[in-house]
This record gives C-alpha cells, structure tokens and sequence, in this order.
C-alpha cells in the first residue's frame, strides 16, 4: 500500500469532504429521515467505484459499500452516523462523521498494492434516537467486517476505553379506578404501584456496584387526583460500565417492579425499550489510532476519555475489535448537545479536525491491512477482553 498516495488522496479530496459536511449541517435530518445525507455520502462513493446497497439492515436511509481488493485479505469496517438532534440540529457533530469515513475510505482505495483486503462503509443512521446500529446488527448487517472503525467530534482527540451499557425499560401499572374519597376501598392505585417501584430502586442503588446509575422519568399518570388513579407509565433507565453486571441488577430490577405490584394488588407490564451494551476496549488499537494523532500534530490529545455516555456503537463491540476515533474542534470541556458546537459546526476547527480523522482513520485502515501481526494482537487482547468481562 502506498502511503504517499493514500494521504495525497485525502488532500485532493478536502473540498469536496468539507462541502459535504457544510451542505448536511444545513440540512438536519432526524433519525430515519436521512435521505438528503444518505444521498450525498452514497453518491460520492458509488463514483469512487464502491459497489453501494441502500436500505440495508431494515433501515430506509441506511447503506453498505464494499471495495475488494483480490480476496482473502482482511475486511475493514468504517461506520458513519449521519442524523442530526431533534429541533436543534447538528449539535452533536454527526454531518462530519460521513466525509470523514468515506474520505478515508477512498483514500484506501486509491493507495491499494498488492495485499488483498476488503473496505466495507456503513451508513449507520438514527443513532441520537433510535440506536440504528442495534437494529441493523438484529438485521444481519456487520458479520462481513474483522475490525470495525468510526470517528466522532468533541472536545479532545482521543479514543475511549469505555462505555456505559444502558437498559430503558418501559413500564406500564395497571390498578383499578374507584371514587378517592366515597370509596378509595375499592380501588387500586397504579401510581402507588409506581412510587413503591421507586422506593426500591433508591434501596436497590444501595447495594450495587459504585459505577451503576439509575434514572427514571414519570410518563403518563391518570388525570384526576379525585379518583384513583388506574394507569401509570414511567421510564427507568439503568447503566453500568459493565453489559454483563447490568444484566445482574436488571434482573434484581424487575423484582423491585413485580414486587411494588404485588404489593399494591396492581399489574405490571413491561418492556426492554433500549439495549446498549458496553465497548470492550482494545488498548493495542487504540495506541496505533493515537500515534497517528500525535504524528499528525493534532490538538487536545487526551490519553482517552474517562468519563462516558451511552452508544450503539458498543454493540458492534461486543462482537469485534473496533475503536472510535474523537477529534477536537470545541473548546475543552465544551459540552456535546449545546450551542457551542452547534456554532462550531461549520468552523475552520471543524473542518480541520474533519480531515485529521479521514487521516487517522485511513492510517489505522492501512496498518490493519498490511501488518498481520497487529491484527493477531488486535484480535487476541480483544477476545481475552471479552472473556474477562463475562467472567466479571
């Protein structure tokens, strides 16, 4: 693989990656309405002669475009996000994350010798909302990648060694309606079920581990407080850093809800409405992904983020050696969400840092083409990882 040519790529390829990521930031699109998007980054690379797919893995505006190389080699994913939040825009800096990837994907195209490998580029939509990624992995899509890579804006260049594995669970009380004053005998009240099934989540948040975070947000309760209130639907939101410890402490949860119901004579429904798992970190990736930031010269390096949400992204790596590459372009300690990145979003440090992760990312691809040792290493400690957490 010619080096010289994979980063000239990039350079001649910079107008055309900035206008995209200019023109989606001036067209937000939510999660699965990400047409306009989708179009741009499937068009581009079905003129770099990718093979494109479209509505893959049962989303409207998700895509696959795969590149070969002979065969036998090594399948690299490159994901990308594209939805913008709601009524806000791109403050979550998705309209970068497109050209970054499939700039960085035709760069590795244009610099193929002759080590046979595979360049598999996934549109990943509806990650702020609706956790694509999952529905798209329930769906078949990622099982023809080895290591999967994407990037994403922030405050710092870095990569994570974690995640918080997340659980939303919905539920539903159900009671019995009866006059509160003339004959509260007679009734059943779903919203004692609720506030009971609240008393045991603050006990339960006594004995678990310290990384454990447990929220909740009343949905709907009947309107009245003249009557006794039938119906009341509320959401939990339980994490950890680790998917499997979650699953423990879920299955300690819906005792706590059986329970408030059993004790209040009510019925509980409920479901799992979300299902995050944590990222298993390989450290040995992550290192190669911050020399190449280093040798680079790019701003804010941090060794990795210590403090972390939730993602999508976790899922795929419970399945495969993966990292997410952070570029700076905000202030640090600039908050994600805000309107200082909204601001931000078409600036020369956006557009900067735009390229500085097409380069990170095509540097990265490079070596997990061409050295065979590094994908043993990748692979192992990512298995060994794994283990260790299920054992946890």
């Amino acid at each position: 693989m010619n080096r010289s040519v994979l980063l000239q790529t990039i350079d001649a390829l910079r107008p055309e990656a900035l206008a995209m990521s200019d023109t989606i930031f001036d067209h937000p699109e939510v999660g699965g309405t990400e047409r306009f998007a989708g179009g741009l980054l499937t068009g581009f690379l079905e003129k770099q002669g990718f093979s494109v797919e479209r509505g893959v893995g049962g989303l409207e505006t998700a895509f696959r475009a795969v590149w070969e190389n002979g065969t036998g080699g090594p399948s690299i994913g490159l994901l990308c996000e594209y939805d913008a939040l709601e009524n806000f825009g791109h403050g979550c800096g998705h309209h970068m994350q497109g050209p970054a990837i499939v700039t960085a994907a035709a760069a590795l195209k244009a610099a193929a010798g002759e080590e046979p490998f595979r360049i598999v580029v996934y549109g990943t939509p509806d990650e702020e909302y609706g956790n694509g990624k999952i529905t798209m992995l329930e769906n078949g899509c990622f099982g023809d990648i080895d290591f999967a890579l994407m990037t994403h804006a922030g405050p710092n260049t870095t990569v994570d060694v974690k995640s918080l594995a997340q659980r939303i669970y919905i539920a539903e009380y159900h009671g019995r309606a009866a006059h509160a004053a003339i004959k509260p005998e007679d009734g059943r009240s779903a919203v004692d079920a609720m506030v009971l099934s609240l008393h045991g989540l603050e006990i339960l948040r006594e004995h678990v581990r310290e990384d454990v975070k447990m929220h909740y947000a009343i949905l709907e309760t009947s309107p009245s407080s003249n009557t006794v209130p039938e119906y009341a639907r509320i959401e939990y939101n339980l994490r950890s850093y680790s998917s499997e410890y979650l699953d423990q402490v879920c299955r300690r949860f819906e005792k706590v809800m059986e329970g408030a119901a059993m004790m209040t004579e009510t019925r509980v429904d409920y479901r799992v409405e979300t299902k995050c798992d944590s990222k298993v970190p390989v450290l040995s990736l992550n290192e190669v992904i911050m020399r190449h930031a280093e040798e680079l010269g790019a701003p804010q390096r941090i060794p990795y983020r210590e403090r972390t949400g939730s993602t999508d992204f976790g899922n795929l790596l419970h399945r495969m050696p993966g990292s997410c590459v952070r570029f700076a372009f905000v202030p640090e300690g600039t908050s994600s969400h805000s309107q200082e990145w909204l601001d931000a979003g078409k600036s020369e440090r956006a557009h900067s840092g735009l390229m500085l992760a097409a380069q990170i990312l095509a540097l990265t691809g490079e070596d997990l083409i061409c050295d065979s040792a590094l994908r043993e290493r990748v692979r192992s400690e990512f298995h060994q990882r794994l283990a260790a957490e299920k054992n946890s």
